[in-house]
């Protein structure tokens, strides 16, 4: 019978920073004990980095002590291969020898001679050896001779796995690539799937009939991007066709105690992660995209096509020419002071000689659509739609301003804008967030005047406790403004009340 290894916490971790609370853990590990599973993969063993990662991401020694006193099941940990040498093994293995009982490297296929070095080392050192080789839907176009090594593992490997990264296989894949493996190796075979295209379960069952040792899923599917194959399905299934036992009622206990997190962090495919599959793209790359607050399905989609069609960008605009620059600027955001003071602020500005007006964002342009000076819209994101929304074709008779091409996430243009639309050469004040629509209101602002330039709208969000896509929205904020302020030497004005320590404010109404 097929060896099962569940990887929940290790692939799910993705989504939680490799952080899981205690409880859950101990459900999960008891859950583990009593269903047909034969390895659980904990996490990873990482050297120190940059970046947050939690205790899974590291798998401490303490943690690891832990469950191995709890778990009946054969432990496994992964090593990735990008970041980790020979000599980090010592330190990162050693002192887990005797609690895990697998360790499995992340491969890449152009580094297949650096990885055997390092596999036979960490076989060396006692473990079961699993080399899990990514980016199976590229072998045979673009790694044909990585798959005639695969002779070298067969003196030391207990498992080589098959990674379909980006989960765009199909079960005739499946049937190919097994194939040719078996013709290049004897050590065993495994099968790890994504779920990008729904195919994770078909895809699993065609490696299992072909008589593969080992696949892999996670509970609920909680999985990098798209996620996995689903462990209770998986399960069913076996019982039903292959008869293997198991206890239901564990299994609904411990799918009950990780929905709260399916909640929270809503992992599945959906139209941009299908795409994603189908053509290849990293899931990282897509999953950054789609749980970025700016993002439109829109634009993600249009990413990933520009990124098939190996293009930078699906459109190009003439650069900002600045031919006289105004005396003053006002940068207009998206909170409700830019409404509730509307009446002042067209008074502060029809009162005034050279002024321009730039929307960050269109959500308050339809309050300023009687206005008559120049105005300009930043389209960053789903801003050519909210433009159409809140002032739409008839009504518009500004410029519309792009960030610097190319785009990362393309172009998109209302039809109706597109003659009056222009980019920015570059952002110059900021390293940081350089396709927010702040940093590109207030880069634009610099390129239009020498004189002041006044923000309305950055009302900031009052309370406590904020969403997370609140406390995200106001570091950012803050961050743009420091860096303003930095390369200026001046502390941008907020003419309407605002929540920003960063801003200085000055009461529209001392102007009028």
């Amino acid at each position: 019978m097929v060896k099962i290894l569940d990887c929940t916490l290790r692939d799910g971790g993705y989504y939680t920073n490799w952080d899981f609370n205690l409880e859950t853990v101990d459900i999960y590990i008891q859950a583990m004990n009593k269903l047909p599973v034969d390895y659980v993969e904990l996490g990873y063993r990482n050297n120190p980095t940059k970046e947050y990662m939690g205790k899974f991401g590291y798998c401490p020694v303490s943690v690891l002590q832990h469950i191995r006193q709890n778990c009946t099941k054969k432990l496994c940990i992964m090593l990735n291969e990008k970041s980790t040498r020979v000599e980090d093994l010592d330190s990162l293995l050693s002192p887990i020898v005797g609690l895990v009982d697998m360790v499995r490297i992340a491969i890449d296929p152009k580094n297949f001679e650096r990885s055997v070095i390092l596999a036979q080392k960490v076989k060396e050192m006692g473990f079961e050896l699993g080399f899990n080789a990514m980016y199976m839907s590229k072998w045979c176009k673009e790694y044909p001779e990585f798959l005639d090594k695969l002779g070298d593992l067969d003196s030391f490997a207990d498992l080589f796995c098959m990674v379909d990264s980006f989960g765009g296989v199909t079960p005739d894949d499946i049937i190919e690539i097994v194939g040719m493996v078996r013709k290049n190796t004897k050590c065993r075979i495994g099968f790890h799937g994504h779920n990008n295209l729904q195919l994770g379960l078909i895809n699993t069952i065609t490696a299992i009939k072909l008589g593969v040792d080992y696949v892999d899923a996670t509970i609920l599917g909680m999985g990098r991007g798209a996620g996995n194959l689903n462990m209770e399905l998986l399960l069913t299934y076996l019982n039903a066709h292959f008869d293997l036992s198991v206890d239901f009622n564990v299994l609904g206990d411990v799918i009950t105690a990780f929905t709260p997190l399916m909640e929270n962090y809503r992992w599945g495919t959906n139209l941009p992660y299908m795409l994603a599959g189908a053509n290849c793209i990293p899931q990282k790359e897509v999953m950054d995209w789609v749980t970025n607050r700016v993002y439109s399905f829109n634009s993600i989609v249009r990413a990933i096509d520009n990124r098939k069609n190996n293009a930078k960008d699906n459109a190009q605009f003439p650069c900002l020419d600045v031919k006289k620059k105004f005396d003053k600027v006002i940068v207009i955001g998206g909170g409700e002071c830019a409404v509730e003071h509307k009446h002042a602020v067209k008074e502060f500005i029809s009162q005034e000689l050279s002024v321009a007006v730039i929307f960050a964002t269109a959500r308050n342009a339809h309050a300023y659509l009687d206005i008559d000076v120049p105005v300009y819209y930043v389209l960053v994101g789903n801003e050519g739609r909210r433009l159409t929304v809140n002032v739409g074709g008839e009504q518009f008779l500004g410029t519309c301003v792009l960030p610097p091409y190319p785009r990362t996430m393309g172009t998109e243009v209302p039809a109706y804008a597109e003659k009056n639309t222009v980019e920015l050469a570059s952002v110059d004040f900021t390293d940081k967030f350089k396709d927010s629509v702040t940093a590109i209101a207030l880069q634009l602002a610099m390129n239009l005047t020498s004189g002041d330039i006044f923000v309305v709208g950055y009302d900031g969000y009052p309370g406590e406790v904020l969403s997370e896509k609140e406390v995200a929205l106001t570091s950012e904020n803050r961050i743009i403004f420091q860096s303003f302020k930095a390369s200026t030497g001046k502390t941008l004005k907020s003419l309407t009340p605002s929540l920003y320590n960063d801003l200085e404010i000055v009461s529209i109404y001392q102007y009028i």
